[in-house]
């Protein structure tokens, strides 16, 4: 029995194997995922710095206190730790372009990640602490997805009940990095966590109805974590069964459906968080495999203007999100909107778009209401694929069929998205994305010094020389349109 076992809650358990990572470090291999989280996440961020929401947070920020402890990325300006972190984390989740978990549909890394760099800046940590910390950080954010993840259903409890899962379990994630880097033991981090539990909190009926709030969900969750983790540095304590008991997180979140033990099943030898995937493209996951299956047929010669229809396979579960209903889909009202549409999204593959396929300027207003492309999404239907969905939601596959003009028949099938474990990004693909994302503010000189910079975390570089190099003011128009804002 371990000593968090005899003390009898599942954050003990948790926050014992937070310090015992904050004191021994990780492995090369596994800070190599955190250093590729955080690559990635940067690129997002700054890419989100040069979005009109930018004016938005920075006038809402600008009066959160006069201290000056980190940077906010893009505007030429410090603040106060958690306010740094709000901002980042707003940016980092506001392109709708930040890695994906799956089953657990979470967004981790937006939040874990602008959350560590704040602290670690603020506090002059090294590297490999900032790195072990992101992975500790993600991996519990996961895991507390995937608790409260309805295997029989394929569905998330927290969805399913009308609650964003990426800002409520982020929120505990985020203070158990910034627990493991202000202090690094065990007392502090699961107070922190406990803490965290009762400021976890976002909804997703922005989803249905509309609203920008979802665009601050990571923020707050980054901002949210890191203020529990110093309430617990100050000695403010939660319940040890914050997570488990009568009136803890499962129960209120989920309730009866979730299982609280998978927080704690086989921690420290099974990573959750391999199963990451880093996004090729600037759009709801669930769409990606038709892109991808739209770029294969492209490849083997396959028009538009042969095309006569086009039949898309995918998961059942998903159609409700990409697909339905099909008149609105085939004609998205807004960029926003064409990101959640597996009739535009293929089409404009078909068609051919930038970055990896498709990036950020074919999700704009404008671009949505290209009369070629929706000539082409018109012809799209999309249905339930039984082989599709056998395979959700471990897998992300998707069939396409183009039915051309002279009676062929020509299909791709992908057994999975680009972006995850059975098809990772390469190095040169996600240096490819996120030189895209830093084109608006950085200059190549600086992109690839920044790039240098992250990958040395493991050696002589730290959040401070990080973000050194994002405290200059930004260089674009942040009027300027695109992406999923």
């Amino acid at each position: 029995m371990t000593s968090a076992q005899a003390r009898g809650g599942l954050l003990d358990e948790v926050a014992d194997f937070a310090a015992h990572v904050a004191g021994a470090g990780l492995p090369a291999a596994r800070l190599r995922h955190s250093m590729r989280a955080v690559f990635d996440t940067v690129g997002n961020m700054v890419l989100g710095s040069a979005q009109p929401l930018s004016l938005t947070v920075a006038q809402a920020t600008r009066h959160w206190g006069s201290d000056e402890s980190a940077t906010v990325i893009g505007a030429g300006r410090r603040a106060p730790v958690g306010t740094a972190a709000f901002v980042n984390g707003t940016f980092a989740h506001c392109m709708d372009f930040d890695d994906t978990h799956l089953p657990s549909v979470l967004h981790p890394s937006a939040s874990i990640v602008p959350a560590a760099l704040a602290v670690g800046e603020a506090v002059g940590a090294t590297g490999p602490q900032t790195l072990a910390a992101i992975a500790v950080g993600n991996e519990f954010c996961i895991r507390l997805g995937m608790a409260g993840y309805d295997m029989e259903n394929a569905n998330s409890i927290f969805f399913d009940r009308g609650q964003h899962a990426t800002s409520i379990c982020g929120t505990l994630g985020a203070a158990v990095a910034a627990a493991m880097l202000l202090s690094g033991n065990s007392s502090s981090i699961a107070a922190a966590a406990s803490i965290a539990a009762s400021m976890g909190s976002g909804i997703i009926e922005c989803n249905r109805t509309g609203g920008t709030v979802k665009q601050i969900h990571t923020g707050w969750a980054a901002h949210s974590g890191i203020a529990a983790a110093q309430l617990a540095a100050s000695g403010i304590t939660g319940p040890p069964t914050a997570l488990e008991g009568r009136f803890g997180f499962f129960e209120a979140f989920c309730g009866a459906r979730a299982h609280p033990n998978t927080v704690t099943a086989d921690l420290g030898h099974h990573w959750h968080s391999d199963a990451l995937r880093i996004k090729p493209y600037p759009c709801n996951l669930f769409t990606h495999a038709g892109i991808d299956a739209a770029v294969e047929l492209r490849e083997r010669g396959v028009r538009p203007e042969e095309i006569t229809a086009l039949r898309l396979g995918v998961p059942g579960p998903v159609l409700r999100t990409i697909a339905e209903p099909a008149s609105v889909k085939a004609a998205p009202a807004s960029g926003y909107a064409g990101a959640f549409s597996g009739p535009y999204t293929v089409a404009a593959a078909m068609h051919g778009g930038g970055g990896l396929a498709l990036y950020v300027d074919d999700f704009t207003d404008q671009a949505v209401r290209r009369p070629e492309v929706l000539a082409l999404a018109a012809k799209v239907t999309c249905y339930a694929d039984p082989e599709c969905t056998s395979l959700f939601p471990m897998q992300m596959p998707a069939r396409l069929s183009a039915h051309l003009a002279d009676g062929r028949i020509e299909e791709a099938y992908c057994l999975d998205s680009r972006g995850g474990q059975r098809l990772p990004l390469s190095d040169e693909d996600l240096a490819l994305k996120v030189g895209l994302n830093l084109s608006p503010v950085l200059d190549e000189v600086s992109a690839q010094e920044l790039h240098e910079e992250i990958f040395q975390l493991t050696d002589r570089s730290s959040p401070r020389s990080i973000m050194r190099l994002l405290s200059r003011p930004g260089t674009a128009d942040p009027r300027k349109p695109g992406g999923n804002p």
